[in-house]
């Protein structure tokens, strides 16, 4: 399959591989909110923002059982886009009473945060899950080749960054939450973002049907696009993870567009939604902190964020799923530990979802 970074960009890449690394992650555009809010708010709107904004106290429910806090200078953070189909969530199917990690990244802020790299993790992967906290307070055994999405189905968030944190052997200092109401009202927020399509999709399970050619997406639609499976590619986990990085290439150039820092009502609005889509841990649960954080990154720009897909293959037993590679997994999760670049050995000949080139 040659040199390919799984629902990433090739080693190496171009003009199409320095676009690809607009964006942190699919979720990401909560951060980047933020950072503009760092450049502008104050005061009473820091006050009505704060009230918009609910913590998750990760480090309390996980105690001291977890990698080694390395302070090195860098900075890794787990970003999950939940599928709750609770509350405004419920259009989106029947409510179980549970809710899954539908999309999740690791994001790296290399030491000086002028370089981030971001690995993706397949929902679909199968992993051994380590003993959790449930949520209804009781304990949920460990579990071998269990869906990776099943460790916030159980346990929350908690139990998403432990599962992250003895797959990777990397402590995550923090955790960030986005839900489906939230991305779509992010959207509409920003007018829409354009995208074209090289060829038609159509999946009656994420809602979406785009004939061939260029668009502007309202959040339904934009929220359709990042859920699509069926209509692309394989049909796989893979393929969605591709159209969900493409869409960030779009989703941050139309932040650009928009003209958010001209603009105090632009800005206020944008913030106002950010900040009542995501659930951050504890130590990110206010405004101050969040823009803090998001100020840091100032001084990464689009040519220093690569991203990548944890390196899997299909499942012999089951093609529905996915298992890592062992040693090319490992390759990728030592680089972030030592703070240094993902090789290229690491991502190549490794399962694709063949919908790399549906969104430009």
């Amino acid at each position: 399959m040659g040199e390919q970074e799984t629902g990433g960009i090739p080693a190496g890449a171009g003009r199409g591989g320095r676009a690809a690394r607009r964006g942190l992650a699919v979720a990401a555009w909560a951060v980047a909110a933020l950072a503009v809010l760092g450049a502008g708010g104050a005061g009473v709107a820091y006050m009505r923002l704060d009230a918009n904004i609910e913590g998750i106290d990760i480090n309390t429910r996980l105690g001291d059982d977890r990698p080694r806090n390395v302070d090195d200078g860098s900075l890794d953070v787990l970003v999950l886009g939940s599928d709750s189909r609770s509350g405004a969530n419920r259009a989106y199917g029947r409510d179980e009473g549970t809710a899954r990690s539908d999309t999740a990244m690791v994001v790296h802020l290399h030491q000086g945060r002028r370089k981030a790299t971001v690995v993706s993790i397949p929902r679909d992967t199968l992993v051994t899950r380590p003993e959790c906290a449930r949520r209804d307070g009781g304990s949920e055994p460990a579990a071998y080749r269990a869906m990776f999405n099943t460790a916030y189905e159980v346990g929350g968030p908690a139990c998403a960054v432990k599962t992250v944190e003895q797959m990777s052997g990397i402590r995550m200092d923090h955790y960030i939450e986005v839900d489906f109401t939230g991305f779509k009202e992010l959207v509409d927020e920003l007018g829409g973002v354009r995208v074209t399509t090289t060829r038609a999709i159509e999946d009656g399970g994420s809602h979406l049907d785009l004939a061939a050619g260029t668009h502007t997406l309202d959040g339904e639609q934009a929220l359709g696009l990042v859920r699509t499976r069926k209509g692309v590619g394989d049909q796989s986990d893979l393929g969605r993870i591709q159209l969900q990085q493409a869409f960030v290439k779009a989703l941050v150039e139309q932040v650009g567009r928009v003209g958010v820092l001209s603009s105090p009502q632009k800005l206020w609005g944008l913030a106002s939604t950010a900040t009542r889509a995501i659930t951050p841990d504890s130590e990110l649960d206010s405004v101050k902190e969040l823009a803090e954080f998001a100020g840091g990154l100032s001084d990464l720009d689009a040519d220093g964020v690569r991203t990548v897909t944890l390196p899997v293959r299909y499942d012999p037993a089951d093609p529905n799923r996915v298992v890592p590679l062992d040693v090319q997994a490992q390759q990728v999760w030592q680089a972030l530990r030592q703070d240094l670049p993902v090789p290229a050995s690491a991502v190549r000949d490794t399962a694709a979802g063949k919908a790399g080139d549906v969104v430009r």
